[in-house]
């Protein structure tokens, strides 16, 4: 029994590190989150496409969004930047999300917003 709950607990305790963020490998490269997009293109070259957005703003540590005219009169643009990679045949496409030049995430296959 004793060696049960330590066979638990150490899984348990494992847990957190086996979770992982999402990385991109590339031709120069892997590209991972905390990434600059210069290395994103130094790694991968120029996207196939591109996009660039505001980002909605939240009140802080909150889920409430606030209002775009009072969130243009006293918070700035948090620009938002999407990257598609086409990575050839056989295999999903990648998207980078970057903000304020730094990636945050990656995703595969097509998913459009």
């Amino acid at each position: 029994m004793k060696l049960l709950k330590l066979a638990c607990a150490t899984v348990l305790a494992g847990l957190p590190c086996m979770a992982s963020a999402e990385s991109l490998r590339c031709a120069g490269g892997i590209v991972a989150e905390g990434d600059s997009r210069l290395s994103v293109i130094y790694k991968c070259g120029q996207p196939v496409l591109a996009d660039t957005y505001c980002a909605p703003v939240y009140y802080g540590g909150t889920f409430n969004l606030v209002p775009p005219p009072l969130a243009a009169a006293v918070v700035p643009c948090l620009p938002m930047e999407e990257w598609l990679y086409e990575r050839g045949p056989g295999t999903m496409a990648a998207t980078v999300y970057l903000r304020s030049g730094v990636v945050q995430s990656i995703a595969y296959g097509r998913q459009p917003r």
